[in-house]
């Protein structure tokens, strides 16, 4: 059974899972060790907003702790602010399976293609400051790309540009697997792509593609003059107040953190990925951040806070993904009305959302990649999350998809 397939659409990368290898499954992951709530300074984090009701944060414990068991989650992070209603704030299960120390709210994690959106914001920033246009061809910016005379910005941004994903080559994956400290080169990584037939023609099908985002990372580059980290720091964490969302620098993170695990390997076997480089994923899936810096992230991304009014409505502006109450915009989602993005790599997934309707926003970190019955870990919890707390707005993205 082939895992994070090319055939595997949005939920396999989209909804940023970022680690699309096809791999074998190995043996079913074993029981999570036995998940415990850590405290948590609620005011501080809140500002004065009350927590939820005891009876609701009862049934959002026993919810995340039921997902845990069953798809065999080592740990968690979840915050859940919710205007009118109030916040839940949580931490289960072990950041080290070694060691045993808890999982914390505090903890550094890598958040994959959650990357995708700074990547996006930082190129709909050049587009409000004229110097870049949705529609241009992508070939009037960077040369080499294969189709770029037809390829716009836009179709790279909303996964529709027919490139082929470098993340989907043989030899890329092999190369990874068999080493994951190896550095690779954004044109490393592009090259591996732009060895296969573009798969269709630019705007007429939606395929998620870690490809579009590491071409879109050169082109902020190559447009503003300065590097995507020190664009993204300068433009895009820094004014909002991110300061523990980053670039690593090669395998680095950050301390505090909680140790990754996945099946990601050549025999299936579960690893500790806690080091591996990220490089192969950068301006697609690179970036590290925290509970408290993405829930205000969650915010700035479905506001549109660092962009004009009519960049952030095109933004929104999600097209159909051929899953059932699923759109995905310019480096954005809308799953049944939550606005946002997931995120997936070798031992770390995160899910960021925000839901207008209710001025929720909920986040989820946590330090394994392996699937359960064919769905993400991260989906499980959002599901079982948002079905507790926003049951007209359920997070859900079918199993296979």
């Amino acid at each position: 059974m082939r895992r994070r397939s090319p055939t595997r659409t949005l939920a396999a990368a989209a909804l940023a899972v970022a680690a699309l290898l096809p791999l074998t499954l190995g043996a079913a992951p074993a029981a999570a060790p036995a998940a415990t709530t850590t405290a948590t300074t609620i005011a501080e984090d809140a500002a004065g907003s009350p927590e939820l009701s005891p009876e609701l944060q009862a049934r959002l414990d026993e919810a995340i702790q039921q997902v845990m068991q069953q798809a065999g989650i080592p740990g968690v992070q979840v915050g859940l602010w919710m205007t009118g209603r109030g916040t839940y704030l949580r931490a289960f299960g072990v950041a080290d399976k070694e060691t045993g120390a808890p999982m914390t709210d505090r903890l550094n994690m890598r958040i994959g293609s959650e990357t995708k959106t700074f990547t996006a914001t930082a190129v709909l920033q050049l587009v409000d400051e004229g110097l870049i246009g949705l529609d241009d061809p992508i070939a009037a910016h960077l040369d080499g790309v294969p189709g770029g005379e037809e390829i716009r910005v836009r179709d790279l941004l909303d996964m529709r540009s027919g490139l082929f994903p470098y993340s989907s080559d043989t030899d890329f994956v092999n190369a990874f697997l068999d080493d994951p400290d190896r550095v690779f080169t954004p044109e490393e990584l592009l090259a591996y792509g732009y060895r296969h037939e573009n798969e269709f023609a630019p705007g007429s099908q939606f395929q998620y593609s870690n490809s579009n985002y590491i071409l879109l990372g050169l082109l902020v580059e190559h447009v503003s003059g300065r590097s995507l980290e020190d664009f993204v720091r300068d433009r895009i964490t820094g004014p909002s107040g991110l300061r523990h969302t980053l670039f690593p620098h090669g395998t680095e993170l950050p301390a505090p953190y909680a140790h990754g695990y996945t099946d990601q390997t050549p025999s299936g076997a579960v690893a500790d990925s806690t080091h591996w480089d990220p490089s192969w994923a950068w301006s697609a899936g690179a970036l590290v951040s925290d509970l408290r810096d993405l829930r205000h992230w969650a915010t700035d991304l479905a506001t549109g806070t660092l962009l004009s009014p009519g960049t952030q409505a095109q933004r929104l502006d999600v097209l159909p993904t051929g899953i059932p109450g699923a759109g995905y915009g310019l480096g954005i989602f809308n799953i049944n009305g939550w606005i946002g993005h997931n995120g997936s790599l070798p031992g770390y997934e995160s899910l960021t959302i925000y839901l207008p309707e209710e001025c929720a926003t909920l986040v989820v970190l946590l330090n394994t990649d392996i699937m359960s019955e064919e769905s993400e870990p991260s989906t499980l919890l959002g599901r079982a999350i948002t079905s507790v707390v926003t049951p007209d707005h359920v997070y859900d993205i079918p199993p296979g998809k």
